[in-house]
């Protein structure tokens, strides 16, 4: 795996990157910047996004208080109740390698802070 030179090196992002590397699995040839995102550019989606957040969770006692998992991936299968609570959201989010970085650092998932950096 290759990361920009401007890519931080603290506990913080060494254990995330082990994290999504271990969970959705991290390219070898491209270069992984702040800005990856982890849904387009990694492909992780479904089942793989569910747990990964879990573990999030876990791992770094985040609070995702206001996480909305709809802005960023697609619903897992067909089930009528989350078609309907879904509708209306239109395109997703990115979901960076960066925002997760930054809720670590807080231990705060802030929708608006994150998704403005």
């Amino acid at each position: 795996m290759h990361l920009a030179p401007d890519f931080p090196d603290d506990a913080a992002m060494r254990q995330l990157m082990q994290l999504l590397h271990e969970e959705i699995g991290l390219p070898e040839r491209k270069t992984l910047r702040l800005s990856t995102a982890i849904n387009f550019d990694l492909g992780c989606d479904g089942a793989d996004a569910r747990h990964l957040l879990q573990t999030l969770e876990e791992q770094f006692v985040i609070d995702f208080v206001d996480f909305d998992s709809y802005r960023y991936f697609q619903p897992e299968g067909y089930d009528v109740f989350l078609k309907r609570r879904a509708k209306g959201r239109g395109d997703k989010v990115p979901l960076t390698i960066g925002m997760l970085y930054r809720a670590i650092k807080d231990q705060r998932w802030d929708t608006q802070a994150l998704e403005g950096l």
